[in-house]
């Protein structure tokens, strides 16, 4: 009730004091306690939630320190903090001189093991024909001594046949001693005939057999060697497949689309293999990591809906939901990680920003509330105060005919009616409470219910309440 309401109120009721007391002189009755004055709003009916409020921490989606696998001086770097930068930019670049050489060098191999695979795979077919012909010419060798051993074979049978019978002869004394001599000088000389012969066959056999297996082999080994030529073509192609790669490592480029959020390394200082170059952020979309205590876990879950403000960007309201949360507690505490993921445009939430998270504990659709100042405890429960209308007052002789309301002596009333009500006290079960609204369940409370949300000391069950219009200002919207 405003100021002036108050003053309004209180004039009222001195004045209907005198007046008590102005009439009937003597005989009158003892005038009844004065009103009291109360303030007063309406239930509604109206959704009705509790909040927790959760501390939270900005964080980048994507966060990486970029670094070379080669080492080397650095030539430049294209990029300043605070720099956006798109996936596959090149923001830094090492020396890459040596590699550059080393790759010239083999480069030249490749071209050198090239011409000595062509070579062998040429001399294949060169070779299985020598082969061929060397077992063609073992094979004439072979049938040549075998003809010889025949021929040597047959003269030696006649020479020892002239032997054999030269020797009858000259025992009856048929041949001289010196055709004798003859017969077998001849076919002692027809027998090493013969043994050169075999000799000569034996060995052409044997060459045969050799030229066999050098033709067999001659084929494989030939492979052989184009297989070692190309193993070694291939080395060299891989290894100035290596030294391209190795020079592409000396651009440092980025990794996804983001800002640059350190420089740490200028040009013409010694990177060393993996040391930080510069660091890229992904801040369009960042993640909120929320601290979640054991004790408010079963409100918080995926796809939970939370809001959430920081006092660096004056406490704008960000929407969004869960995306996660983390099965096991952070380290040394009982509170869970939770993660939600919301877009970040013109990049206003930055990396390190805390910010305040709420979330829906308890939620009561078309509940019946009232302001929480009406709610009071008593050893029987919890209570509030409505209001109902007098009981008509006795009649009094020479009385003037109307209510106990009305305008004050002294002219018109200025404001809102003084209203005298009576109250009443009625139990109600609590529902849900926030900071400024409490949840109410009666049979005598409904929406549109006049209720008291000030209590003076004297204010009892049917204490005459004086209102200062038919209501005050009804509840606000439920938080």
């Amino acid at each position: 009730m405003r100021r002036s309401q108050r003053t309004l109120l209180a004039a009222a009721v001195l004045a209907m004091a005198a007046t008590g007391c102005g009439k009937g002189g003597g005989n009158a009755a003892p005038p009844a306690s004065p009103p009291l004055a109360v303030d007063t709003a309406r239930a509604q009916r109206s959704d009705i939630a509790t909040y927790v409020t959760l501390d939270g921490q900005i964080a980048p989606v994507q966060e990486s320190t970029l670094s070379s696998q080669q080492s080397g001086n650095v030539t430049a770097v294209y990029v300043n903090e605070g720099q956006h930068v798109v996936r596959g930019q090149v923001v830094a670049k090492l020396d890459d001189a040596t590699l550059r050489a080393q790759l010239a060098q083999q480069q030249a191999m490749v071209q050198q093991g090239v011409a000595q695979l062509g070579g062998s795979t040429l001399q294949a077919p060169v070779t299985a024909a020598q082969a061929s012909n060397t077992v063609v010419s073992a094979q004439q060798q072979l049938a040549a001594a075998k003809n010889g051993v025949e021929t040597a074979q047959a003269a030696y049978q006649s020479a020892l046949a002239t032997y054999n019978a030269d020797k009858q002869l000259l025992t009856s004394g048929y041949v001289a001693q010196t055709q004798y001599e003859q017969a077998r000088s001849a076919d002692v000389q027809a027998l090493q005939a013969l043994n050169t012969a075999r000799e000569t066959e034996r060995q052409a056999v044997v060459g045969l057999a050799a030229a066999r297996s050098q033709g067999t082999n001659a084929e494989p080994i030939q492979q052989q060697t184009i297989a070692a030529n190309r193993g070694s073509l291939a080395a060299a192609q891989a290894q100035v497949r290596l030294l391209e790669t190795e020079i592409v490592q000396t651009s440092i480029v980025a990794p996804f689309n983001g800002v640059v959020t350190q420089r740490l390394l200028d040009p013409g200082a010694y990177a060393s293999p993996n040391q930080p170059v510069v660091r890229v952020s992904q801040v369009d979309t960042v993640y909120v990591n929320v601290n979640v205590p054991d004790d408010d876990l079963s409100y918080v879950h995926r796809a939970t809906p939370v809001s959430f403000t920081t006092t660096s960007l004056g406490n704008k309201t960000y929407s969004a939901t869960v995306m996660d949360v983390n099965a096991t507690p952070t380290q040394g505490t009982l509170s869970y990680r939770a993660r939600v993921r919301v877009a970040n445009p013109n990049d206003l939430l930055r990396g390190g920003m805390l910010v305040a998270v709420t979330v829906r504990k308890e939620f009561h659709p078309s509940a019946i509330v009232v302001p929480r100042a009406a709610v009071f405890q008593t050893e029987s429960g919890a209570n509030v105060f409505t209001v109902t209308n007098l009981p008509p007052p006795p009649a009094i002789p020479g009385a003037p005919a109307g209510g106990a309301g009305g305008a004050p002596p002294g002219g018109a009333q200025k404001g809102p009616p003084i209203k005298l009500m009576q109250a009443k006290v009625v139990a109600v079960q609590l529902g849900l409470q926030t900071d400024t609204l409490a949840e109410v369940r009666s049979p005598d409370i409904k929406p549109g219910t006049t209720v008291i949300t000030t209590r003076p000391d004297a204010l009892q069950d049917r204490s005459t309440v004086a209102i200062g219009g038919p209501s005050a200002p009804g509840t606000r919207g439920a938080q």
